[in-house]
């Protein structure tokens, strides 16, 4: 009877961890949706779902394309003449259409809860879970950090571009009126943009982020006298969640890396070229385009590299616990006459930050759970024999976890690939225009 109660039990608080995978108005994702709908992007249902291809069509299509070919004021002067503006609408648009069509694959394929890993928090720790928590609710604030500053400076350009008589075409039987319409609907259509972009790039991050908080959770393994068995299992489970972050983001990563890529050459093409007029006013706003693509490329690799260096980080902790074991058992099983430096082996949990000067304790002060320079007390390996202890060190060694794109790891090293790449192209592009 024992028996059958404790397993009624144990089905109920599955169906009931289960139950809250299940999305409802009113879960930890209602403020979300609700960020989603003011932004259009929403697609929990068809009816969403088609308002927000609807908006997409008319504020990232239809909007530059009426913006570039009927108010490009052929006729102006030259302080409103605008001969960079195609180089910034194509490159808004098309980033843009990119990540909307990921970010609508990911909501319909997945879910909300699915994609962002609200299903799999029930089998974290409360810390994880907290933390995790606040950094999603804080998503939304980093995005208008990230997108209120360019756009309030597209704003300043814009009000004065129609203004002071960048155009008057009386589509509305007044200038005025038609001039404000015009110019709310293109600061509509480049605060869209941006957005949409900023905002895959954010939730990237912020899946980056609960991948870091798991590392810094798993590192406690190394401090308890844990099994070699349970050690393999959480890490083979935080393997399997970055594979999936990969092969859920990497076609965005590489397609968002060709199309920056491309529209900062274009730009650096069209203002370096001879004859090329380049001021404030013809060449700010692509400037602004080019920043606002240049910040979300750097979050999408400074956090892929960032989570695949916490996970490689992983094997130096495994690594020093093993030596640490070591060292303690031989101090155990040997006599020495002469007293050695930290007799006590790794029987005390020493910190390399004690001690050390002034100059250094910002060193210290970045030190986490996974990547620091404190011993392995005693008491985490007890019971683990040295050969188990050789096995696991030699499992992590050989097998590398990180955001990967179509196999390449975005570790560092990839990173520094790239800027190489792409400074040797940005000199070669400059010698064909300026003769550097």
């Amino acid at each position: 009877m024992a028996e059958e109660a404790q397993a009624l039990l144990n089905q109920a608080s599955r169906k009931k961890s289960f139950a809250r995978c299940a999305s409802n108005a009113r879960d930890e994702l209602h403020s979300f949706r609700s960020w989603l709908k003011w932004l259009c992007v929403d697609q929990s249902d068809a009816w969403t779902a088609c308002l927000s291809w609807i908006v997409f069509s008319v504020l990232a299509i239809a909007v530059p394309a009426v913006s570039h070919f009927g108010l490009s004021c052929g006729e102006c002067d030259a302080l409103h003449s605008r001969p960079f503006d195609a180089v910034a609408q194509v490159s808004l648009s098309s980033i843009a259409a990119l990540s909307f069509v990921c970010l609508s694959t990911f909501v319909r394929r997945f879910g909300l809860r699915r994609f962002l890993f609200f299903d799999r928090l029930r089998d974290e720790s409360e810390t994880v879970r907290k933390e995790y928590t606040l950094q999603f609710q804080r998503s939304f604030t980093l995005l208008f950090v990230f997108v209120l500053p360019c756009f309030a400076a597209e704003s300043a350009y814009k009000i004065w571009w129609y203004t002071s008589g960048g155009t008057r075409i009386p589509f509305l039987g007044n200038h005025i009126v038609s001039n404000t319409v015009a110019c709310v609907l293109e600061l509509s259509s480049w605060f869209y943009r941006t957005a949409v972009f900023f905002l895959v790039c954010i939730l990237f991050r912020l899946i980056c982020y609960l991948q870091i908080l798991r590392m810094k959770d798993f590192a406690n393994v190394f401090l308890v006298d844990s099994h070699v068995e349970s050690v393999l299992r959480k890490h083979l489970r935080i393997r399997r969640h970055l594979r999936i972050i990969s092969h859920r983001y990497r076609p965005f990563i590489l397609w968002a890396l060709i199309f920056i890529t491309a529209s900062l050459f274009a730009s650096l093409l069209v203002t370096t070229k001879p004859g090329g007029d380049v001021n404030i006013y013809h060449s700010g706003e692509l400037a602004l385009s080019s920043v606002s693509l240049l910040a979300g490329l750097t979050i999408l690799l400074r956090s892929a590299a960032r989570i695949t260096h916490k996970a490689q980080a992983v094997t130096a902790l495994a690594a020093k616990w093993h030596v640490c074991a070591t060292i303690d058992s031989s101090f155990d099983g040997t006599e020495t006459e002469t007293p050695v430096g930290g007799g006590g082996g790794a029987a005390e949990e020493v910190e390399f930050c004690d001690g050390v000067s002034s100059d250094s304790s910002s060193l210290c002060d970045e030190e986490d759970e996974v990547d620091n320079t404190k011993l392995v007390p005693s008491y985490a390996y007890s019971t683990i024999s040295f050969q188990k202890r050789q096995a696991l060190v030699s499992y992590f060694e050989n097998n590398r976890a990180g955001i990967t794109v179509y196999g390449f790891m975005l570790d560092r090293t990839s990173l520094h690939t790239v800027f190489g790449i792409e400074l040797s192209l940005v000199l070669w592009l400059l010698g064909k225009t300026i003769g550097i």
